[in-house]
């Protein structure tokens, strides 16, 4: 279930609840949507490792993966994958709201069938349209309050948007030559090290602005809204040492990469309390 990532994929769910609610959503409805939300998002991982079995034993990084040593099989696996996924959307169902139930199967079928299936070998803009199954906990946790979406919702879900690629694109720096033997086009792979700054530019920007535009479409005040550019400017400043000749190329990249897990759980927090203190 690669349940690491999955703890990354909730740390956005909780806070979508508490802007969507004004408040602190009603404690049943909050533990149905992350325990359905987990059980979701390790369906469309566990799908993704039988997909990618193969290559999987290319990489050093994912060669002790459950089905690459044998632990289980591609039929187990599958059963697994498919039986937590029917699972994942009956208590969406019947605990939440239709809109979160409807949200959640796309997010399953675009990480499987569109990213992993898709986009993943044939473009090496993969992460950027392929991460957008990771920005539907937003709208996940959003539809299971209300039942329906909203601007603020939809800035949330473009700040995940632009946050996935630069904090991807930092891991995959250090591993892109298992990416190139796994015949994976990575942009850090494929792309030289100028190309990669500047993409990985641009998404920071986007990310800082649509921050400010989530903070503007949720009634935030205006300290919120200096800390969220404050928590930018320190992203954008560990960018700055990501220089192309720099001999610490691969370490800068994984202080970026461990940043941005931390920019996205002080966001997080951030938008909490500050509903809470609204």
């Amino acid at each position: 279930m690669k349940l690491r990532v999955v703890e990354l994929l909730l740390v956005s769910t909780l806070p979508a609840m508490v802007l969507a609610q004004k408040g602190l959503p009603p404690l049943g409805l909050t533990f149905a949507t992350i325990f359905a939300g987990t059980l979701a998002a390790g369906s469309a991982n566990a799908f993704n490792m039988v997909i990618e079995s193969e290559s999987d034993a290319l990489m050093a990084r994912t060669s002790k993966r459950p089905l690459v040593t044998g632990v289980i099989s591609k039929t187990q696996a599958t059963i697994f994958a498919t039986a937590i996924g029917i699972l994942s959307l009956v208590i969406f169902w019947f605990f939440t709201t239709p809109m979160a139930t409807l949200m959640s199967l796309i997010a399953i079928l675009f990480y499987v069938l569109v990213y992993t299936m898709g986009l993943k070998r044939r473009t090496n803009q993969n992460i950027v349209w392929g991460g957008a199954a990771g920005c539907m906990p937003v709208f996940i946790g959003w539809a299971a309050v209300t039942n329906s979406l909203s601007w603020a919702a939809v800035a949330f879900f473009m700040v995940i948007f632009f946050w996935t690629p630069p904090h991807f694109w930092a891991l995959a720096i250090k591993y892109k030559d298992e990416y190139t033997a796994a015949g994976i086009p990575m942009l850090p792979s494929v792309a030289t090290r100028g190309r990669v700054h500047r993409e990985m530019w641009f998404h920071t920007i986007a990310m800082m602005l649509s921050s400010m535009w989530l903070v503007f479409a949720a009634g935030l005040p205006l300290w919120v809204m200096l800390t969220t550019i404050g928590l930018g400017l320190v992203f954008a400043h560990e960018l700055i040492a990501l220089k192309e000749n720099s001999p610490d190329y691969n370490k800068v990249a994984g202080k970026i990469f461990q940043w941005s897990i931390t920019y996205l759980s002080l966001l997080s927090g951030l938008l909490v309390v500050a509903q809470l203190l609204n």
